[in-house]
């Protein structure tokens, strides 16, 4: 690629670098996000085979098969070479023309493929004859001696996999069962998910325990929630039981004041009636301002 690039103008070819760059980091994560660099680099050097493979990947991790094919047919017409055919055969799958994927599997370009390229072959014939129903051929397609070696090399799990999985369909679940331990066995980075399928076929159901925690963590809330209110609850219950002690006293206070008033009436010997209703006006204020209180 380095090569292809250095045909264009220094501060060209570093633009289109970056956004190759782009694609190839973000394709496995984030297609959506690939495509849209893929497009930018077209845009910028179309001629480059490089940028037409790139643009090509990044349409078909987005299932725009038809695309695809076109920039892969693009990128064959510059090089020459056959690499791209297994992907270019999927694309007529993809589109629904499964036939058109076995003529490309049985296709002179084949023998033309390394080792790695003719399994990726294989695997794509084998999922043509399942889209077309044919399951035991599609078995069929994948035994070879890549499936019996004891070797691992970075097909293996995929092949395996591809392999249980037709079986399965094929209804014969213990030999996919087995083929998927193997699988399972030779998938270094977990390009396959063959530790599901077979905790499927043995009955194990996993529980996020994040989930778990989570809820643990709600339920927690709650009680601290409820805990909180019933505090408040009696915090209230006390605070009206003190209100209504302070208005006893309060009474209290009242009813002392008016029985010292009315002794001191008592008291004044001699004093006549006007000097009498003026302690009671005197007393009368006084009444009032514990009415105010209460």
């Amino acid at each position: 690629m380095r090569q292809e690039l250095m045909s264009l103008p220094k501060t060209l070819a570093e633009d289109v670098a970056k956004n190759l760059v782009m694609v190839a980091r973000l394709i496995d994560e984030d297609p959506e996000g690939a495509y849209g660099y893929s497009r930018v680099a077209l845009r910028l050097a179309s001629r480059v085979a490089a940028v037409r493979e790139a643009a090509g990947f990044a349409a078909y991790a987005t299932q725009k098969y038809a695309e695809a094919l076109a920039e892969f047919r693009a990128a064959r017409r510059m090089t020459g070479g056959v690499e791209l055919w297994p992907v270019m055969a999927d694309c007529e799958r993809g589109l629904g023309r499964p036939e058109k994927a076995l003529d490309m599997a049985g296709a002179p370009e084949v023998h033309k493929l390394d080792r790695a390229g003719q399994v990726e072959m294989r695997l794509v014939a084998a999922g043509a004859r399942r889209d077309m129903g044919q399951l035991d051929a599609a078995i069929v397609t994948l035994q070879s001696p890549e499936l019996a070696s004891h070797s691992v090399q970075p097909w293996t799990a995929r092949l395996r996999y591809a392999y249980a999985d037709a079986l399965l369909a094929a209804g014969r679940e213990d030999e996919a069962r087995e083929w998927f331990a193997k699988a399972l066995e030779s998938d270094k980075d977990g390009s396959t998910d063959a530790s599901d399928r077979l905790a499927e076929l043995d009955g194990i159901e996993f529980t996020d325990a994040f989930d778990e925690t989570a809820e643990l963590d709600e339920v927690d809330a709650f009680d601290q929630v409820d805990e909180v209110d019933e505090n408040d609850e009696a915090d209230e219950a006390d605070g009206a039981d003190g209100a209504d002690g302070a208005d006893g006293a309060d009474g209290a206070d009242g009813a002392d004041g008016a029985d010292e008033s009315a002794g001191n009436d008592a008291l004044v010997d001699g004093g006549d009636q006007d000097s009498g209703d003026a302690a009671a006006e005197d007393a009368r204020p006084e009444d009032r301002a514990d009415g105010e209180g209460r």
